[in-house]
């Protein structure tokens, strides 16, 4: 019996995502950004190692498209996020949400298996 030992590689490229939602809220306050600042296309998410729960979400503005950028846009509300980013975030849904005095956006992934008490950082 011959045992065929071919293994298969894939590109960030070839993968098919599920994507990334905006929230209505998401989109407003995405629009309300960009209209404070023109240089902004809208808003780059991205997640770095940190926290006590593995990994943080990163929250900048996008100036301009990066060639490894896949773009998401609710009602002309565009948020950027790179081809490397989307392993972790797969499937989420950003939101806008007023907790208490504080207004944030707010991270619904599917890919979070546990978060940080303070809710700052999540684990896959």
């Amino acid at each position: 019996m011959q045992v065929d030992n071919k293994v298969e590689t894939s590109s960030f490229e070839e993968n098919i995502w599920r994507g990334l939602t905006l929230t209505n809220s998401a989109a407003q306050q995405i629009h309300r950004l960009v209209e404070e600042d023109s240089s902004m296309l809208g808003l780059r998410l991205t997640v770095k190692q940190s926290g006590c729960a593995g990994f943080g979400y990163v929250i900048g503005k996008a100036t301009q498209f990066e060639d490894n950028d896949l773009v998401y846009e609710h009602d002309g509300a565009r948020l950027y996020v790179s081809l490397q980013t989307m392993p972790f975030i797969d499937g989420t849904e950003l939101d806008y949400v007023q907790e208490g005095l504080n207004h944030l956006f707010k991270f619904n992934n599917p890919k979070a298996q546990h978060t940080c008490g303070c809710g700052e950082s999540f684990g896959l």
